[in-house]
């Protein structure tokens, strides 16, 4: 069972949602979360039918999360991320600012 320490478990439909999103360009986006009680990163949302041409890696954790929160996502990020292969871009984001849309166009080219 996966702990604080060693990052939580991937669930199987991650990896194949992402490797629609790669392959088959049918999403433009998806959101993972990190299911605290299953002990397991899974997909929260899915955007279809809208082609994408670089895929970025948002890890969003606010500053207002808790201790817990953060440790548990900061040691599960890396872990995740290498589940994912073909990623572009990564960001880290705090804050809403932090991803705006120029930030995106900076970090595109």
């Amino acid at each position: 069972m996966a702990n604080a320490a060693s990052g939580m478990a991937v669930h199987d439909e991650c990896k194949l949602k992402f490797l629609e999103l790669k392959a088959k360009r049918i999403h433009r986006f998806i959101v993972f979360k990190i299911e605290e009680k299953q002990k397991q990163v899974i997909v929260e949302k899915l955007a279809e039918n809208v082609p994408k041409s670089r895929i970025f890696f948002i890890a969003w954790s606010p500053d207002t999360s808790r201790i817990r929160s953060k440790m548990i996502y900061a040691s599960s990020k890396d872990r995740f991320k290498r589940e994912l292969d073909g990623i572009q871009v990564e960001l880290q984001a705090t804050d809403p600012t932090e991803m705006g849309l120029d930030v995106f166009k900076s970090r595109a080219n």
